[in-house]
Formats: C-alpha cells, structure tokens, sequence
C-alpha cells in the first residue's frame, strides 16, 4: 500500500486585520506561501508536480476565481501544472492536505503542493441580487469576512447564532471559567513568543513582498491573564454571564500556509527526506451551535484509523478558535494540556481561516522533529459543526 507524507512546509507570518499585510491580496500570499515550500525541495522540477490543492473559506473578492490556480501561476509554475481550491471554511487547509493525501495514496499522484489562504482584511461587503428588476428600495451590504451572511430563512435560528455566542453556550455546557479562558490565552502568547525567541518559527515562515513583517502580528508577549481580565466581553454581557473577549479568541488574520506532500518514492524527485508520515484522518460534524467541541470525536477516529491511542500521542496542536473551546476539548480529550500547542496558538499567533490548517501541520511536524517523538495529532474545529483531525507520525522515530 502506498503511503504519504509531508515533504516541506512553509507559511508568511500571519497578520492582524488592517495590519502589516492589508496591502497584499491572498492570491499574491498564497503564491508567496506555495514557492516557500517548493524552494525547500532542490530537486524539484516544477514540471512533476501533480496537482496543487489549497483551501480558501471566503473566495467572494480577489480570492474568487479558484485562487489555488492563481497562486500556481503566480509563483511562476508551469502553467502545465493544474489547480483547485477546496472549502470546509477554518478545516480549509487540512483538507487540502487530506485530499493531498488520498490522491498520493490512490496512485493518482506522486507530488501534490497543498495549502490555504485567507485574507480577512480584505474580504468584501457584497450585495445579494435583487428579487426583481429596478428595486425602488434600499439594498444591505453584507460584510464576508467572518460568520454568517445571506442567512437562509429556513435555518433553524439555534444553527445560525454568532460564533462567539456559540461557544458562550459551550462555556455553559461544560462551566469553564473567565479565569480558566484567559490564563489559557496568556499562555499562548507567552509560549508563541518562547518559541519566535529561540528560532523555532525561522525556517518554517516566509517574507512577504512589501511587507514590513517579520513575526505574527497579533503576537503580545507582554500579555497576562490580569491584562486579559480587564478587557469588555464581546458577546454577552457580563450580567449576561458572557467571558470570551477579543484576548482570549483567535483574532481576525491574514496569511497562508503551504506544504509538499508526496509518496515514499518522492523523495527522490524532491531531494529531501519527509518530515512526517499521514497516518491517520478523519472528518466529524454535529449540531452547527456545538461546532467548537466537534475536534474531540475528529481526533479519536484518526487515532482509531493510525492504530494508536491517545496514550501513543506527544504532541497536539489544536486550533485555538476561542479558549473556551480548546479547553473543552483538552478536558473531553482527557490528556495533558502541557502537550497542547506548545508554540503557541490561534489566540497568539492568528487564525486566518483558510490557512490554519496548513500552519498547524507544520508546527506539528517541526515540533515531532525537534522533540523526536514519535506521534502528533492536529485538529481544528470548523463552523457550521464540523471538524478534521489529522495524526501525524515522525518518520525519524521509525528508524
């Protein structure tokens, strides 16, 4: 049976709304994320790329027009090489390397780039078409940045909640704290300023053209949790019991993520070794409300398909959407939360939605190379109630 495996990685830092790379259009990040993980490949001909697949969850501005073959022309590919964009919103990255993955493994390809992208600075308002022509009447703009928009009526109203009201409810669910929220997210912007500090995100994130960013911009390693108290919830009320805040749920970001994914017999084309094996995937969903606890089945069932047992696991990076979430999961899980996003995470780092999935593979494997542990599991909640998990085995750890 033919396996697959991630070859390179590579990611722009990711930048806050309205930062550093407001002036860059995703199509241009992408490319720019894409030919960072193929200069890490020397002996790569751009020619025997298969395919290139990379997840994108807005696509309603400059990012519309399948932006995976834009980014494939521009980062100067032949234009032999073909494209697609796939879409299961903030899992967009993930998917395109889990369909990276299946394609490697099928026998329908040998090297296939995957990634995502996500500009949420510059995601449009767009207008819906009118029912009828010439409409006398005002029209609504609607912003596509982030949530819902163009709600269908016949939604039940529980589905289509915001999502920081959604993970207010799991914070009901499963009584996590204010305190426990923000001691998380404080942890994350001191762990992803450790790791900046000591050269751990150096190879695995690329400049962009133009833009004067060296690091993730939403990163504060000042931040405290009593810095994090005093900041206003943004959801409900504090009379309202409301606790999540801008500072302890990821912020709206731009950036993009990229890798190489290939079959054993790759290596020879690329000139390099894998950084990791894909040895287990899963997708799972429930209600659209409980989107944020959707990670805890996703990741039990790729540990079920890798044959392993979360008492096997070293590493886990979890996509931080909001801390409440996190934690639920972390405590569902029942494991130990010091093994949890290490580098930090979405809260520190930034969450562009399409591109998370692609950074938290690399950091996945950057950290099951550095430690030399033998098995990591990445997941991300998604929403609409979905979620991917994906267990990642270090190929230095079978020899």
């Amino acid at each position: 049976m033919t396996t697959s495996f991630v070859y390179t990685t590579a990611r722009t830092p990711f930048g806050r709304f309205g930062g550093a790379l407001a002036g860059s259009r995703p199509d241009d990040l992408a490319a720019t994320a894409l030919a960072g993980a193929l200069a890490k490949a020397p002996d790569l001909d751009p020619e025997r790329v298969d395919d290139v697949i990379l997840g994108c969850a807005n696509q309603a501005g400059e990012d519309n027009r399948n932006v995976g073959r834009m980014a494939v022309l521009l980062a100067g590919l032949p234009t032999s090489v073909p494209a697609s964009t796939v879409n299961r919103l903030c899992g967009s990255s993930l998917e395109a390397l889990i369909q990276a993955s299946r394609a490697i493994e099928s026998g329908d390809a040998v090297v296939v780039a995957a990634g995502g992208v996500e500009s949420m600075t510059r995601a449009p308002w767009v207008l819906p078409k009118p029912e009828k022509a010439f409409p006398a009447a005002n029209a609504t703009a609607f912003s596509t940045t982030l949530g819902w928009r163009l709600v269908n009526p016949r939604m039940p109203a529980e589905w289509t909640a915001s999502l920081g009201d959604c993970n207010e409810q799991l914070r009901e669910r499963f009584a996590i704290s204010r305190l426990r929220q923000d001691e998380f997210a404080a942890r994350s912007h001191r762990l992803a300023a450790a790791a900046w500090d000591a050269g751990f995100y150096d190879d695995l994130v690329v400049p962009v053209d133009g833009a004067d960013l060296e690091r993730d911009e939403s990163l504060r390693p000042g931040t405290t949790t009593e810095k994090l108290a005093g900041l206003r919830t943004a959801f409900r009320s504090v009379e309202q019991g409301g606790t999540i805040t801008a500072g302890n749920a990821s912020p709206l970001s731009d950036g993009a993520s990229a890798m190489l994914v290939g079959s054993e017999a790759a290596a020879g084309l690329l000139g390099v070794a894998p950084l990791a094996r894909v040895a287990g995937r899963a997708a799972f969903a429930l209600d659209p409300q409980d989107f944020g606890f959707a990670p805890v089945e996703a990741a039990r069932r790729a540990l079920r398909r890798a044959g392993i047992t979360w008492d096997d696991v070293a590493a886990v990076e979890l996509n931080e959407a909001f801390a409440v979430q996190s934690l639920a999961c972390v405590d569902a899980w029942g494991i130990d939360p010091e093994i949890v996003n290490t580098k930090g995470g979405a809260i520190s780092l930034g969450h562009p939605l399409g591109a998370s999935g692609g950074r938290l593979v690399g950091t996945l494997a950057a950290r099951l190379a550095e430690s030399g542990e033998h098995w990591g599991v990445a997941a991300v909640c998604i929403g609409v109630g979905q979620a991917l998990a994906v267990v990642l085995e270090n190929v230095e750890a079978t020899k």
